[in-house]
């Protein structure tokens, strides 16, 4: 039961008969969560005032989002906007993409994190390699500064990208992500293959366009900002190239035929997915990567 500092709206009675989402009643839920409560504890506290249960989580979700944008923004962050999200508020152990069934391996809320398996064949990861392996060469990044692409030394794989759709496996697998994810196709970048020999990584880094550089402008009109990462791991590595999160002190380990997914609302490092690719220290590791992006893709 909450405590008297925490109690419902002075007009609960009559909010509850309307159930309508109003400014005094938003106004009472940022005082609640200014003074500490969590969010389960307001949420039974509006039940016990006689609220439908599915119109004060909504009205908790809507509230609490604004009021954290609205903070963000006074600190001069972008704007948060939509991203991808697989459909996991019931904590399932497996999710339906589809054509095949996914496992949930692991799922972080903040940041945006989630570990799937089962999500590529041994056939599918064989195909993509034996497609992509004529065609690699060393891996390029994201020019910032001008819009285009440059060898960086942070970068020491080598890789190349497929058009969306461009053969059968491909499209199988962009259809089962975009079910998985819920996002359209076309918000999706093409797929990237990436092979990393022995002593191969990806340092620490963010996938979104960082807003400040001069070449962001050029980039965003393409599709609009990264706002989801997805990589596939297309073998298991004897050693080594897990996926860092080192601001949350989490590895994820290289498994074929598992994924790791992260999402990020703004392009800042307030969304904690700053990551990278450890090193190789055995074997050789594969991986595909998608992008996705908040509009279509072009």
């Amino acid at each position: 039961m909450a405590s008297s500092s925490e109690q419902s709206p002075s007009n609960a009675t009559a909010a509850a008969a309307r159930q309508a989402i109003t400014p005094e009643l938003r106004r009472w839920i940022i005082e609640q969560a200014e003074a500490g409560f969590a969010a389960p504890v307001v949420l039974q506290s509006m039940r016990d005032a006689g609220w439908n249960e599915d119109v004060a989580a909504e009205a908790l979700e809507i509230t609490l989002q604004d009021h954290l944008n609205a903070l963000a923004e006074q600190q001069g962050q972008p704007p948060a906007v939509k991203v991808p999200e697989p459909l996991l508020d019931e904590s399932p152990a497996e999710v339906d993409a589809g054509d095949r069934v996914v496992k949930v391996l692991l799922a972080i809320a903040k940041p945006r994190v989630v570990v799937f398996g089962n999500l590529l064949s041994d056939e599918e990861c064989d195909a993509l390699i034996a497609a992509a392996e004529p065609r690699m060469a060393r891996s390029l990044t994201v020019a910032t500064k001008t819009g285009g692409e440059e060898i960086n030394a942070d970068r020491t794989s080598d890789g190349m990208f497929f058009q969306r759709g461009e053969n059968a496996v491909v499209q199988r697998i962009e259809e089962r992500i975009a079910r998985l994810l819920d996002w359209p196709i076309e918000n999706g970048e093409g797929l990237q293959v990436l092979h990393y020999r022995p002593g191969a990584e990806y340092k620490p880094h963010y996938d979104y366009f960082d807003p400040g550089e001069p070449g962001t402008p050029t980039i965003l009109k393409r599709g609009g900002q990264r706002v989801g990462t997805l990589v596939m791991y297309l073998n298991t590595p004897e050693k080594g190239g897990g996926t860092t999160f080192p601001d949350v002190h989490v590895e994820v380990g290289p498994q074929r035929g598992n994924a790791v997914f992260f999402s990020y609302e703004r392009a800042h490092p307030s969304t904690k997915t700053l990551h990278g690719g450890a090193p190789v220290i055995a074997g050789e590791k594969w991986i595909a990567t998608k992008w996705l992006r908040e509009r279509e893709f072009k």
